[in-house]
């Protein structure tokens, strides 16, 4: 089970097929922004009362007034994801959930294919992050790569699948984010870090590229 917060996150998550557990919500959103999502969720149970007591169940001021419990659906695999796309983002250990949302948000801005998760990352369907998404959590094909297979084994699975690996380090042999070579490729995987340390050495060594962005 997640956590969908505001009406217009919510929505993605229905418009995505995830199923609804039961809402909890202010008592004026009934008849205003969260009467559609109402209408969508059938007869899941609705829990309702003042601002004042919301906050002090949940702890928190709700954003949008409205919360809604939901079933996780499947992960995919790597494969799956990946059998369409040609711009992949990978996110090593970046474990506050607002850049996680905010990373997939962008990569969806970018137009990137799909984002993978290393077990150390926080979860996009956390709250928070899929909050700060807008929902594009539920828009942009993700998954979680399998445990302890990061970075060997899902390197050799992405160059089976065809993919260049550029990995986002301030490096001496970087490369400009601008240079030709790396837009010459049909495929490819741009590989982000933890906040502060980076990538680990060995994520960088194994990337066909080191890449920076000029400032």
């Amino acid at each position: 089970i997640f956590i969908a917060e505001s009406p217009k996150v919510i929505a993605r998550a229905l418009d995505a097929g995830y199923q609804p557990l039961s809402l909890l919500m202010e008592r004026k959103q009934i008849t205003g922004p969260a009467q559609e999502i109402l209408t969508r969720c059938g007869d899941v149970p609705v829990y309702t009362a003042d601002r004042e007591l919301l906050a002090q169940l949940t702890g928190f001021a709700l954003t949008r007034g409205m919360l809604c419990a939901m079933k996780r659906n499947v992960l995919p695999s790597v494969e799956d994801v990946c059998k369409h796309a040609n711009r992949i983002a990978i996110l090593e250990d970046v474990v506050n959930p607002t850049n996680v949302g905010a990373i997939i948000r962008s990569a969806a801005a970018l137009g990137m294919d799909a984002v993978l998760l290393t077990h150390g990352c926080a979860d996009p369907l956390y709250r928070r992050a899929s909050r700060v998404s807008m929902g594009t959590v539920f828009q942009i094909p993700w998954t979680i790569l399998p445990k302890n297979s990061w970075p060997d084994a899902s390197m050799d699975t992405l160059k089976a699948l065809g993919f260049k690996t550029a990995a986002m380090a301030l490096k001496t042999d970087s490369v400009s984010i601008d240079d030709p070579v790396l837009t010459s490729h049909e495929k490819l995987t741009i590989v982000l870090g933890t906040e502060g340390e980076g990538l680990k050495d060995a994520t960088i060594a194994a990337c066909d590229y080191t890449v920076l962005i000029p400032m």
